[in-house]
């Protein structure tokens, strides 16, 4: 009887325990959670931390994360409001911000993620054909002169109306009105990617390509040009330079004769026979040398001086 009574106490004892067990359960940080019975939600989300009660074997718990999740659309081909296609890749942050709500409508995370590949894709897809390419590519805080200072082209330098920036405001403001019926928070949304479809992106190099030729040719005409002047006016700057130095040296040669002159007619109304002396010594130096051989008349002043210096040996 005894070992029937305690069978039944340790029994009693463990049921208890297990009761225990399953009714209380711990919901971890980063976590919240829905109590459900027999699937149906019963009372409010659990968001905060700790120890938690629930009716044992009855009711069941379902944990959903409580942080900052991340969305990756696929890539999508798109056409832009000037009829120009582009692949776009995007990604958002998402949260579940109404456990109970996103239970009833949605379930789980994998259905969450489909669903946000609807909503996200076609409010991309629908701002996108009502922009022009330059507003999806370009940030709406570029200036006029940021933006002349990185493209050289013309035509590229005018600010955009609208901006990268401002269109994925605009798909996140659009989306958010659809997520809270379904428990969702949209934090944010960016534009991950932008490219050309091939066929456009071919054109698009070629236009390039062209483009810097072009650059290329002109800063090549303005430096030829640049060049041409700046040789004929070194040229002009030459001539005008020598020109002048030989002017100089002519008044200087003709200064220097003339002085000359002057010595020359000073030295010889002093001293006319040491002067004609003089003469006669430079002609010698100048017409005789060794083997010469001279025929002079008996007048002649080289004879006469020769013939002096014949007499004194």
């Amino acid at each position: 009887m005894q070992k029937i009574l305690r069978f039944i106490i340790l029994l009693i004892i463990g049921a208890a325990t297990i009761t225990l067990w399953d009714g209380f359960f711990i919901l971890p940080e980063g976590q919240q959670a829905v109590i459900t019975q027999f699937g149906a939600p019963v009372g409010n989300s659990l968001t905060e931390a700790g120890l938690k009660f629930k009716t044992p074997f009855i009711q069941q718990v379902q944990y959903f994360d409580k942080r900052v999740l991340t969305w990756n659309g696929d890539p999508n081909q798109i056409p832009t409001n000037d009829k120009t296609f582009i692949y776009m890749e995007n990604t958002a942050r998402w949260r579940i911000a109404d456990p109970l709500r996103f239970l009833q409508a949605v379930g789980t995370e994998k259905r969450a993620m489909s669903l946000l590949d609807d909503i996200l894709d076609g409010t991309v897809r629908d701002l996108v054909n009502k922009n022009n390419l330059i507003e999806i590519i370009r940030s709406s805080d570029w200036s006029p002169d940021f933006m002349a200072a990185v493209v050289e082209s013309r035509d590229m330098v005018l600010p955009p109306k609208v901006g990268r920036d401002k269109i994925s405001q605009m798909v996140l403001d659009d989306a958010s009105k659809i997520t809270p019926q379904y428990g969702i928070e949209l934090m944010d949304i960016m534009f991950k990617r932008v490219n050309y479809i091939e066929s456009v992106r071919l054109k698009v190099y070629d236009r390039m390509i062209s483009e810097r030729k072009r650059i290329a040719a002109e800063k090549r005409s303005t430096g030829e040009g640049r060049k041409a002047e700046i040789l004929g006016r070194v040229d002009r700057e030459l001539q005008e330079i020598t020109s002048a130095a030989q002017r100089e040296a002519t008044e200087i040669r003709g200064k220097a004769d003339a002085e000359a002159t002057r010595i020359y007619a000073q030295a010889y109304s002093s001293h006319p026979e040491f002067y004609a002396f003089q003469k006669s010594l430079e002609s010698y130096r100048n017409i005789i040398s060794k083997n010469s051989s001279l025929v002079l008349s008996s007048d002649s002043d080289l004879f006469r001086y020769l013939d002096n210096q014949k007499a004194r040996k």
